[in-house]
């Protein structure tokens, strides 16, 4: 299992999303155990965003981990601003609300969740802003393909651009073609979201294929876990699979400890192949 480096960190390469949670009262303490599960067992990232039940994803988030903020430098926590607040003037607003629903001083890492109409190097001059008043650590992008990322590169702060949160599993390889050799070469990890996708583009279950099969039996492993070990394979990219279920959190911790082999990764590549032309950004 290697370590991925971001934003001047050495992370688990396996975090917790969190979409979807704290919008059901019944179903809160579920989820908390859920976090707090992985947490226990070796993961850092946390993902959040302002979007996620208009707050209460970070509501919840700020429940499960209040039990470890006495180890805060272990963990690393990120939220996402609207492209709508994503302005000079209102980014910090939103920051601060996101700060005191999760109950603490600063964000490991603060991403613009997508772009809209406020121009990018405003929303980079807010988040440098925010960073050199220590409220968050480092700031990113997500759901930005490679146009925009070179964009970034031309502003004068852009090089602190630490990451960028995008939909990667291995029914949505289209980052592989020409973002990941960006990024790479300019030393920024992708943050997959949807790491585990259970259908190919043709809409099968990926469950289904014998590929995938073998390789989990020769692992003992589940095919879940085979799907998260390829997303995290170059030691270049932080999985954040979301799950309200303790038991399947711990099953995706895991995951970090199978050694997909150089054979594995063939006969994956040769049931579903690298892309060979350009692709349009895999959303949601």
């Amino acid at each position: 299992m290697k370590k991925v480096k971001i934003a001047g960190r050495e992370v688990f390469p396996i975090g917790l999303g969190t979409l979807n949670m704290g919008d059901k009262s019944n179903e809160c303490d579920q989820e908390i155990k859920a976090i707090q599960t992985g947490l226990d067992y070796g993961a850092q990232v946390i993902d959040t965003a302002e979007m996620y039940g208009s707050g209460n994803s970070e509501r919840l988030v700020a429940q499960a981990i209040k039990p470890y903020l006495q180890n805060r430098e272990d963990l690393f926590l990120i939220s996402k601003v609207l492209p709508s607040n994503a302005s000079q003037k209102q980014l910090p607003i939103s920051l601060d609300a996101s700060l005191k629903r999760l109950n603490v001083d600063y964000l490991d890492l603060y991403l613009l969740h997508w772009q809209v109409n406020i121009p990018l190097q405003e929303t980079v001059e807010a988040l440098e802003k925010a960073k050199n008043q220590g409220k968050i650590k480092a700031w990113g992008v997500s759901n930005l393909d490679t146009d925009d990322i070179e964009k970034i590169r031309t502003f004068p702060e852009g090089g602190n651009c630490a990451a960028n949160q995008v939909r990667y599993n291995l029914a949505d390889r289209g980052i592989e073609y020409d973002l990941v050799p960006l990024m790479n070469k300019q030393e920024m990890p992708v943050i997959a979201y949807a790491p585990v996708d259970r259908h190919n583009s043709s809409g099968t279950q990926l469950t289904e294929q014998n590929v995938l099969k073998e390789i989990a039996e020769k692992h003992q492993a589940d095919i879940f876990q085979i799907l998260l070990a390829w997303s995290i394979r170059n030691g270049k990219t932080i999985a954040i699979p979301q799950s309200s279920n303790p038991a399947h959190v711990l099953n995706n911790v895991k995951a970090a400890e199978i050694p997909l082999t150089q054979q594995d990764l063939e006969q994956i590549d040769n049931a579903f192949p690298k892309p060979t032309s350009k692709q349009p950004l895999a959303l949601w």
